[in-house]
């Protein structure tokens, strides 16, 4: 039977979903590599890896039947396909991170008698669950949680799954004095039976799988407290939420923490205020207030982007901010976006939008004039501005704001076109993220969302084309099933950063839909009329957001081609000020961006301060350097590069400055 997820951390048994492909008692076992194991009779998936080795038998955690993720004690009694799932794969650490949740939950209710168990999902890198405490948990007690758990592994407890009707498990709830537990199986549909799993004492319901014993666990590390409203409603009850992180083995748990120490040295928000790029404030909340060295960066990438988007045949075009409500209910956005639109009404009761996406001003602009076939492909590009709203506790720096600017692109073909041109956006997104220092890029596809404009057979055909760009490339991608946009499947790409951090950047949507909406059409080879194809794309997505990614990526640390400022010349007393001066000025004359430090403090400090600015270059000026007219010219690193003419200096750093896909250094980080 198919376990279905309800979303809150716990499942219901569903429909019969194997296929039964013979109803022998004597079942053949395909395993992944294409092998095939026979037995006489049923067998448990513990079992088929016991058959296979000993040292799988200790590993497995679960597996998967026909597609269906079970426990290892489920009984295969027919022909079926099997994966052993141990904690080297993504479903194991799963596994892993839900079973401590359930450890978790154990431990603080042999510690608290009467405390409530209510919802404890895993997320990303560990887990939480929410109490009902009959006193408040202090930061303390985790260690005494935590020391509790470690006992409920040593005592190898065996994990069991029974189910209930959904009446039989409110009752039992509601026995234990698990009001809340009781409230959630209310909310399920009298019909459906529940899974529970049992360890010992402690009974939770669960969609599994588990592990097969706590013994199987051991390597996890409670984190924070925190507060949590029953259900996230502030008129509710406020519950108390334990943190955790759980992994496969202890240099994975090692790894982790070191993983949060580097993110905390590279937070792009204290690098931002270290550097002086970009400040925020109350006034303005979501929104940057740019310091000229960040806005030179800000610069600096749409000059980029530019330059990119032109030799792939781009054209740059501008929409306006403010647009009618009459405009976003026919683009959909009104009915499906409504919430996180600002908005604003004029004395004649005209209801205007910021916009919070690019498309409806683009569909208006292909739309002016008769387009032909032959016009087409028009790759249309806007660095347009956009405003959303998202509630206050989600905005964190650069990386959720609520004003921002997307390097937007719009491209209008036939759809004999669509997937050469969704080709030709993918290879311009892997280039380009290639140049930034990101070479592991995941993509990911994402179809049908369940709310959602269009037809059936639009969506078959959109969909289509997409994947069938990434097959032709012989792309690796995921699935990410119902996360499309609503008027369209979309390519996601995902880049790691140097510490291994996942980040959504660019987009690819295709779309049938809106073009629809707003009757947009060019007329064909036989004078006939045809809708477009509309393709969404973005390469960077937010240009704020990508900022504060390439700022921790790099921690600071700049390639020079995207240093706001490349070179740094310090004189080391007021006597060299003057050749100072015309050093700088000739090194912007060509074509670098040099400042001047002419502060009345020893060249120790001055140079110290230009480092943890991360500089990528310092020239120091002595009176041997301005009686030979050279520079002495050193790295952010320390390296001295020694003694050279401007001409060398230049040819040095225009060499440098012409390198893109630098890897950034992991030691940088202070």
């Amino acid at each position: 039977m198919r376990l279905l997820k309800d979303g809150l951390g716990f499942g219901t048994i569903g429909d019969l979903s194997f296929t039964f492909k013979s109803f022998s008692r004597m079942p053949n076992i395909t395993l992944p590599d294409g092998s095939v194991k026979s037995f006489d009779q049923a067998i448990s998936v513990a079992g088929v890896a016991e058959s296979i080795g000993p040292g799988l038998a200790k590993a497995a955690l679960a597996g998967v039947v026909d597609g269906n993720e079970v426990d290892t004690s489920f009984e295969i009694d027919h022909d079926a396909e099997l994966q052993i799932i141990t904690g080297r794969d993504d479903a194991g650490l799963e596994i892993i991170r839900h079973s401590t949740a359930h450890l978790m939950a154990q431990a603080v209710q042999r510690l608290y008698p009467g405390t409530q168990v209510t919802i404890g999902p895993t997320i990303e890198n560990g887990f939480y669950y929410d109490f009902a405490p009959e006193k408040p948990f202090q930061p303390e007690d985790l260690e005494a949680i935590e020391a509790e758990m470690k006992k409920i592994v040593a005592e190898d407890l065996p994990v069991s799954r029974t189910t209930m009707s959904r009446d039989e498990a409110i009752d039992f709830f509601k026995s234990k004095g698990e009001d809340y537990k009781a409230e959630i199986i209310a909310d399920i549909p009298a019909d459906e039976a529940l899974s529970l799993y049992k360890q010992g004492e402690f009974i939770d319901l669960c969609r599994g799988p588990h592990i097969p014993s706590t013994g199987k666990l051991g390597v996890f590390k409670l984190t924070k407290l925190a507060g949590a409203y029953w259900r996230g409603n502030s008129n509710n009850a406020m519950l108390q939420r334990i943190y955790g992180t759980a992994w496969p083995d202890k240099k994975q748990l090692k790894q982790y923490f070191h993983r949060l120490e580097e993110a905390e040295k590279r937070d792009h928000r204290r690098l931002g205020k270290q550097l002086g790029l970009f400040q925020f404030e109350e006034q303005a909340p979501g929104a940057v207030f740019w310091h000229p060295r960040g806005w030179t960066l800000f610069r600096l990438l749409i000059d980029y982007v530019r330059q990119r988007q032109t030799e792939a045949g781009y054209v740059e075009v501008n929409t306006p901010d403010v647009m009618d409500r009459a405009l976003w209910e026919t683009s959909g956005h009104w009915g499906n976006y409504r919430e996180n639109m600002f908005t604003t009404q004029t004395e004649d009761e005209r209801v205007f939008a910021l916009k919070p996406m690019n498309c409806p001003g683009s569909v208006a602009l292909y739309k002016q004039g008769l387009k032909s076939y032959r016009d087409l492909p028009i790759r249309m590009a806007e660095f347009g501005k956009v405003h959303r709203y998202e509630p206050s506790g989600a905005l964190h720096g650069l990386m959720r704001v609520r004003h921002f600017t997307q390097d937007d692109a719009h491209i209008y073909c036939t759809e004999e076109q669509m997937e050469e041109e969704c080709r030709r956006v993918i290879e311009l997104n892997l280039s380009v993220y290639r140049d930034f220092g990101f070479d592991d890029v995941r993509l990911k596809f994402s179809d049908r969302p369940e709310n959602r404009i269009g037809d059936d057979e639009t969506w078959d055909k959109l969909e289509s084309s997409l994947k069938g760009a990434m097959d032709s490339m012989e792309l690796d991608y995921s699935y990410n099933p119902g996360e499309g946009a609503f008027y369209g499947p979309k390519i996601e790409f995902v880049l790691r950063d140097a510490i291994g951090r996942d980040w959504q950047c660019g987009t690819l949507q295709v779309d049938l839909n809106l073009p629809e909406r707003f009757d947009a059409s060019y007329r064909t080879a036989e004078g006939g009329e045809r809708r477009p194809v509309m393709l969404h794309r973005a390469l960077l997505g937010s240009l704020e957001r990508f900022i504060g990614i390439v700022l921790e990526h790099y921690s600071g640390a700049l390639p020079v081609w995207l240093a706001p400022v490349q070179i740094a010349v310090l004189n080391i007393s007021d006597g060299q000020a003057g050749y100072t001066a015309d050093v700088v000025d000739e090194l912007r004359r060509r074509g670098f961006r040099a400042e001047a430090d002419l502060r009345n403090e020893k060249i120790g400090f001055k140079i110290r301060e230009q480092t943890l600015a991360k500089v990528p270059y310092l020239v120091v000026i002595g009176d041997r350097e301005m009686q030979d007219q050279t520079l002495a010219l050193r790295r952010r690193d320390g390296k001295d590069l020694g003694s050279r003419s401007m001409d060398e200096v230049a040819e040095y750093l225009g060499q440098m400055n012409a390198e893109r896909g630098q890897s950034p250094d992991i030691s940088t980080a202070d």
